[in-house]
């Protein structure tokens, strides 16, 4: 009566299998045996030679979808984009050494990739996995000012301008073409520069706005020092493109530089 004939095993020995069965790691883990010399003495393993960060791993997707993001530090936000590009290992040390390198998670999503490679554990999976991050957060902000009178939705456009521009390591310069309603009919980065300069050409500034029957213009550019005043330089190269496009009937409405931190607008500083 103690043995299962169906199988040719006793009962006590299918419990100790289905008991070998639920010890067993997940497909595609290899693991190596307790008593073995990296497993016996590392620190952070769980017994039984099961890694702590399995269990780490589902309680932090559960705890991001119970309450949301708003309580969850930085690391750990960066910890669930990082699961997908980095499987099997322990992510929080890599997550925590890209927030001190590149300062906040703004920094790591916009990493450049030779920075951000630079960065022990940091691999092409992790550049791919932040930029496609970049380009949703970018497109979501995006879509919240397309379309739409911007002078009576320019919070929305300066964070829109903030996420696309504030964490480059090199200066941008896009110009924001409207229409006769100051609806947002294109948005276009014209030019790349330096750390400390971007080419811009009046005239090119001007044929532009004609193809694109603008009515109205705002320039964008960003300082990558994070500080946002004015240069010399910058106050010449508007006031150059107020004359070239006031030559044929388009308005410049401002101009706005983007730091770290805050913004500079022409306008409100009287240069406009």
């Amino acid at each position: 009566m103690g043995d299962d004939t169906r199988y040719g095993f006793s009962e006590a020995a299918l419990r100790g299998l289905d008991d070998l069965d639920r010890r067993m790691p997940p497909p595609g883990v290899a693991v190596e045996p307790a008593a073995s010399r990296s497993m016996a003495f590392t620190p952070g393993v769980a017994p039984e030679g099961r890694p702590h960060y399995w269990g780490h791993r589902e309680r932090l997707r559960q705890r991001f979808l119970a309450g949301g993001h708003a309580s969850m530090p930085e690391y750990e936000l960066l910890e669930l984009m990082l699961f997908n590009a980095v499987p099997r290992i322990d992510v929080k040390p890599l997550a925590k050494s890209l927030l001190a390198t590149f300062g906040d998670l703004n920094g790591v999503i916009a990493a450049p990739e030779p920075r951000l490679m630079a960065v022990p554990g940091a691999t092409d999976k992790v550049y791919f996995q932040l930029r496609l991050l970049e380009a949703a957060a970018h497109r979501m902000a995006r879509a919240r000012v397309m379309q739409k009178c911007v002078l009576s939705s320019w919070d929305a456009l300066m964070t829109y301008c903030k996420t696309v521009m504030a964490y480059r390591d090199t200066e941008r310069f896009r110009i924001l073409f409207l229409d006769r309603k100051n609806v947002l009919i294109a948005d276009e980065e014209q030019a790349k520069g330096t750390i400390d300069h971007v080419p811009v050409y009046p005239r090119e500034v001007a044929k532009r706005a004609l193809e694109l029957n603008a009515s109205a213009l705002i320039l964008v550019h960003n300082h990558p020092s994070g500080d946002p005043t004015p240069s010399r330089a910058d106050i010449d190269m508007t006031a150059q493109i107020e004359l070239a496009c006031g030559a044929i009937g388009v308005t410049l409405h401002d101009h706005v530089i983007i730091g770290k931190e805050t913004d500079a607008s022409f306008k409100t500083l009287g240069l406009l």
